[in-house]
Formats: structure tokens, C-alpha cells, sequence
């Protein structure tokens, strides 16, 4: 299923809600760099396993080898927005409706073959020149404690109802773990497969009668109520006041006031000493400058002997050095501030500046695709009353298109997840 099946722009693309997206590019520079946009895109794509349709007055051209199909209706805008924008250009041309997914509707799925490929589909010989066209990220998207509540509210005090829509009902947004073989995943387990990853989180620092736990990034309590049944005394921390709001409602629902205190809290302002310490998916908001940070905050506050537990969304060494100081779609329209570290970054920091030891990574990454399906899925499904919340078709077309680029991600093993835990070498 997709959202919007037509070679006219949408509607409210020009609304205050979405500056500048109405705005094709234009003019000399921008007639030079869609030229040189439309060869690079063409010689990349008719060696990949895709389809595209290109739409002309004259009728179709189609490029690719064959495979998921992406139909272009406007190739002017869209390689103009390519040309002078890149990445955020191939996504906002999607947002406008310049080019869509075809009948198949494998969005994800024709993501995922370029992101395959994502080093290699600008000739090497060009990327040296990467620095001087990408964008950096802007000043007020860095993650500092000055910004980082704003960056935190753009995605996740969205709505609360909005999240209940697509989520299961665990309001867990993260990946889930599923039993076996993640391809044979089904929709009905998802909410079984999300508690699976919650404790095996736990397992890993030993929460039980007693701990005394803190988690970095409530979500909407799931965790924190998973604890706290166990016998832990929870902290959970978050800079969502949304998130706050639900979360609270969620454990006084489930009758574990006294056993969970959620408060609107930076990390670094984090004090206090915890046998165990965990937070999911939550690294990704920190920014690069951060990591250090973050991570010796954790050792600060865990107390002796006691372990942490990091579910990471992670990314190769390389493309995240080449890629940090970059500006990208994602960082504009769904996460500020955001970067996901790699394996090796998160070691080296923890090893140069803490005394915390990164074991063995866990991953679950390929248990991301089915669970990003099957979110895109419910969200389709719900589209009318997503529209009864206030959200346009804009919104609807730039969500399908985040968790199906984000599902590419995975499916391709471009990104990865990964649980991973933390002792002290020395067992203190």
C-alpha cells in the first residue's frame, strides 16, 4: 500500500508547516548540478538490481537491471532537488510526490538495494569532494544540554496517540527480538518479541528484588513496569514530556507508583549510585562530541560490580567518520542532532576514558526489518486516523518514507542493533 499515487505535488507542501519544501530548485547553478545529478543517478542505477520508471512527455524510460520499483513523475524537480541537495533532496523529492514506490510497493525494499551499495554509488573519484557539497549540520541541532530537550521534543512529543497508532501495546519503539528466524517473523508476536528484548536486557545486569535501577530514555514505561515486577526500585530518566506524561499514567495503571520515579532529566545531570544501568536506543540522540560524555557519566553512577546494558543502533567505522559532520535527511525531518557510533567508537571511548569493558556485541539487527514492516504496516492502516490527529498528507508520506529508509537500513546491513553490556575490568 502506498500513501499517494500521482504526479501532483501535495497539497500542503507549501504550508507553513513545511518551509521551503515547495520550492524547486532553480536557476544556472541548479540547472548544472541536476545535469550532473542525472548521469550519476543513471549510471548507478541501471547497474543495480532495481527498477525506475522515469516519466517523460514523450512517454517512459525505464533504467535499473530489474527488481523493487521506483516509478519518477517529475524527473525535472527530482533531479534538481538531487542535484542541489542530495540525500535530503531524494528524500524530500519523495515527500512532493516527484517520484513514488511502484505497484509492488517495496519501498523498503528498493531503498535497501541502494543502501546496499550506498559507498559506491557516487564514483570514487567524486567523493573527495564530499566536504565541499554536503552540508554540515546546523548549530542548533548539537546535541548540548541547551539543545537537547528541542532536539528530543521534535520527534517524540509529536503525540502520544500518534505512537499508540502504529506501536504494539508495550509502546515499545525500538527493536524487538523475535523467537527464531526473524524473516518467518509474524505481526501477532510483536509484542511478545519486544518483552523478549526487554528482559534479556535485564538478564544481562542482573535486575531482580532489590536492584536498584537506573534506565537512560523511558520510551513509554514498558521497560521501567518489566523491572520494576521483578522487584528492582527504578530512575528512569527523559527529556520527552510527552513521554513522561504516558509513562506515568501507564505505571500508576499498572499500580508501580512506588517502585518508579520517571523525571525530565539530562544525563549529564544524572547523580546517585546503581547496581544496574540500561537504556535502549537512546546513544543515537547523544552526537559524536557526546560519547565521552555519556559514557563516563555511566561510569560515574554505576555503583561496584554493577553492569550496564546499551541497546545500540549502530553503523560501519567507516561511513560514520566519513559521515558526522553531514546533514541528512533524517537529521532534518525525524531525529535533530542525532548519529549513530560504531562498534569500534564505542570501545575506543569507553576504553580511552572509562573503566567500563564492552563484551561480546548481541545483535538483533536483523530483527529491525520485520519489526519496521510491521510499524509501516499498522501506520498504513491507521492513516485516517492519523489524518483525524492533525497530520497531513506531507507527514504521511515523510513517516512511510522514515521507516521504510530505516527498514532499508537493516535489511541491507548497512546499520546494525546491538545489546551491549559493560562490566568493570576489574570487577569493582
Amino acid at each position: 500500500m502506498t500513501l499517494h499515487k500521482s504526479a501532483e505535488r501535495t497539497t500542503s507542501a507549501a504550508s507553513e508547516r513545511w518551509p521551503g519544501l515547495d520550492v524547486v530548485p532553480s536557476g544556472p547553478r541548479a540547472a548544472i548540478s541536476a545535469r550532473i545529478a542525472r548521469r550519476l543517478f543513471t549510471a548507478a542505477v541501471n547497474r543495480l538490481d532495481v527498477t525506475v520508471l522515469l516519466h517523460h512527455e514523450d512517454g517512459v524510460r525505464q533504467l535499473g537491471r530489474g527488481g523493487p520499483t521506483a516509478i519518477v513523475y517529475r524527473p525535472d524537480e527530482f533531479f534538481a532537488r538531487i542535484g542541489r541537495h542530495q540525500l535530503i533532496g531524494f528524500g524530500e523529492a519523495y515527500l512532493t510526490g516527484a517520484w513514488d514506490e511502484g505497484p509492488d510497493g517495496d519501498l523498503g525494499g528498493f531503498l535497501a538495494v541502494l543502501a546496499a551499495e550506498i559507498s559506491d554509488l557516487v564514483p570514487r573519484s567524486l567523493q573527495r569532494f564530499r566536504t565541499v557539497v554536503a552540508k554540515r549540520p546546523p548549530g542548533r541541532q548539537k546535541s548540548s544540554k541547551k539543545n537537547s530537550q528541542a532536539n528530543i521534543a521534535h520527534h517524540y512529543d509529536l503525540s502520544n496517540d500518534l505512537f499508540e497508532l502504529f506501536l504494539d501495546p508495550s509502546l515499545s519503539y525500538s527493536a524487538a527480538l523475535f523467537a527464531g528466524d526473524p524473516a518467518l517473523a509474524r505481526r501477532e508476536d510483536l509484542e511478545e518479541a519486544q518483552y523478549r528484548k526487554i528482559d534479556r536486557m535485564l538478564d544481562e545486569v542482573g535486575v531482580g528484588q532489590g536492584t536498584r535501577l537506573l534506565e537512560i530514555g523511558s520510551g513509554w514505561g514498558a521497560l521501567a513496569i518489566r523491572a520494576a515486577r521483578r522487584g528492582a526500585t527504578v530512575r528512569t530518566v527523559t527529556l520527552s514530556v510527552e513521554q513522561k506524561q504516558l509513562a506515568d499514567q501507564r505505571i500508576a495503571a499498572a499500580g508501580l507508583s512506588d517502585r518508579i520515579s520517571v523525571e525530565i532529566c539530562d544525563y549529564r545531570d544524572l547523580k546517585g549510585s546503581y547496581d544496574a544501568i540500561v537504556s535502549v536506543e537512546m546513544i543515537e540522540a547523544v552526537g559524536w562530541q557526546y560519547w565521552r560524555t555519556y559514557f563516563e557519566t555511566l561510569d560515574r553512577v554505576l555503583a561496584p560490580g554493577g553492569r550496564v546494558c546499551v541497546q545500540a543502533i549502530t553503523m560501519p567505522h567507516d561511513r560514520m567518520l566519513a559521515t558526522r559532520n553531514t546533514y541528512t535527511w533524517i537529521h532534518k525531518y525525524i531525529f535533530p542532532g542525532g548519529m549513530l557510533p560504531s562498534l569500534d567508537a564505542i570501545d575506543d571511548v569507553t576504553r580511552s576514558h572509562t573503566a567500563l569493558r564492552m563484551q561480546t556485541p548481541f545483535s538483533l539487527g536483523l530483527h529491525y526489518v520485520p519489526t519496521l514492516r510491521f510499524w509501516d504496516e499498522a501506520f498504513l492502516e491507521q492513516s485516517d486516523a492519523v489524518r483525524a490527529l492533525g497530520f497531513d498528507e506531507t507527514f504521511m508520506r515523510m513517516w512511510h518514507f522514515y521507516l521504510e529508509y530505516s527498514r532499508a537500513g537493516f535489511q541491507s546491513g548497512y546499520i546494525g542493533d546491538y545489546q551491549l553490556t559493560f562490566s568493570r575490568e576489574d570487577g569493582a
